[in-house]
């Protein structure tokens, strides 16, 4: 059996054929890398609405009195302030502190949590969860399910919120990182309200046997067009955002990683996350590099593995993704280097195929976020 033959398909396979899509593997999926092409598409998010499947990725239910105790136990984050209809980000967390995948975990419902993680990592995630529950004495009363019948769709773009206020109003309400439950098209949807892209946007969890009508609808809109993982690769990091096995993996901490906003304060003062000695050494002057930004001023775009080099041309650390930004029309990265060389303004240099080029420090997101925000006060 061939390669291609082992590869699983979205509920959208035949839609994203049709549409022209070009089919590659990703996570052990046919997915669309393009459509129209990866520049197009790219700028008609940032100024349009774009549609994206990622019905690849994991997502299940956690509910039970036991339940914010087991999310608790393998992530830093305080669940027990999580509000009904709000939604945050966390890190999944070996023994040792290392970084097993991110979450995005919400409450739609006043009952339990909806979990979305990263297709190359659901059935470990998974499987993590379900013998931590099994095991543990805070799984005693903990009901978790593995939700494969559902579909997972993410539009995105300044102009997303036109689009859903047709389709479904009461979404419109909510602001960023607020999720819900709501009736589209006569169906029960997990909406959201965040983007990986950097702007405005909703995830929509779908039923899988109806996604396709709820895909035609939504791309029946003028202001929709159909999004590949080439633009949504050069989106997430124009907005900042890391991706796993790329800026971040087991053998990086959300200190190195610069995912401190992951993790409460609470959670720290507790001292009960996992790998906590290994963190506090690092947080106490002890890390030895940290995930930056890095503007490209000359030569070629700087790719994954490309080496990183201080200004007097010594090796310091390393790319861990690159593009040219199509909204801001240079070269930007994301890379790994000692703290005394993460400061925004620093001058570096970065190594393309045996020629070292200029590049500097700079602050996240690249591209300011849209993100439709509730108001102070």
């Amino acid at each position: 059996m061939s390669d291609s033959e082992l590869l699983k398909n979205t509920p959208l396979y035949a839609q994203h054929t049709a549409l022209g899509g070009q089919m590659v593997p990703f996570a052990g999926y046919n997915m669309p890398v393009k459509y129209d092409g990866v520049l197009a598409e790219h700028k008609w998010t940032r100024a349009e609405a774009g549609l994206f499947d990622v019905s690849h990725m994991g997502q299940a239910r956690l509910h039970g009195e036991g339940a914010t105790a087991v999310l608790e136990a393998l992530t830093p984050g305080d669940f027990g302030t999580l509000a009904q209809g709000r939604q945050k980000y966390s890190l999944l967390l070996a023994e040792d502190g290392g970084i097993l995948d991110d979450w995005m975990v919400s409450r739609p419902e006043a009952e339990g949590y909806f979990l979305v993680v990263n297709a190359a990592c659901k059935d470990q995630d998974f499987d993590i969860i379900a013998d931590f529950i099994a095991n543990d004495e805070a799984g005693a009363d903990v009901e978790f399910e593995v939700l494969t019948d559902r579909a997972l769709l993410a539009l995105q773009g300044p102009k997303a919120k036109d689009v859903m206020k047709d389709l479904c109003p009461a979404a419109c309400e909510m602001y960023f990182m607020d999720c819900g439950t709501f009736q589209l098209l006569g169906e029960v949807a997990y909406i959201s309200r965040s983007g990986y892209t950097g702007e405005d946007g909703f995830e929509i969890s779908f039923p899988a046997d109806r996604v396709g009508d709820l895909w035609a609808e939504l791309l029946s809109n003028p202001i929709v067009k159909p999004i590949g993982l080439g633009a949504r690769d050069s989106l997430r990091l124009e907005a900042g955002m890391p991706l796993y096995g790329h800026e971040m993996d087991a053998g990086y901490t959300l200190a190195e990683a610069n995912l401190g906003f992951a993790m409460n304060k609470s959670r720290l003062t507790r001292g009960d996350i996992r790998g906590i000695d290994r963190l506090k050494a690092q947080l106490d002057g002890g890390l030895a590099r940290v995930r930056v930004a890095l503007r490209v001023l000359e030569g070629p775009p700087a790719r994954e593995g490309a080496k990183i080099l201080s200004a007097d041309g010594a090796e310091i650390g390393v790319v861990t993704s690159g593009v040219p930004s199509p909204s801001l029309g240079y070269s930007i990265a994301m890379g790994f280097v000692p703290p005394s060389s993460s400061a925004v303004g620093t001058a570096l240099k970065l190594e393309t195929r045996g020629k070292s080029y200029a590049a500097e420090v700079v602050a996240l997101p690249f591209v300011a976020n849209g993100y439709h925000r509730k108001p102070k006060g």
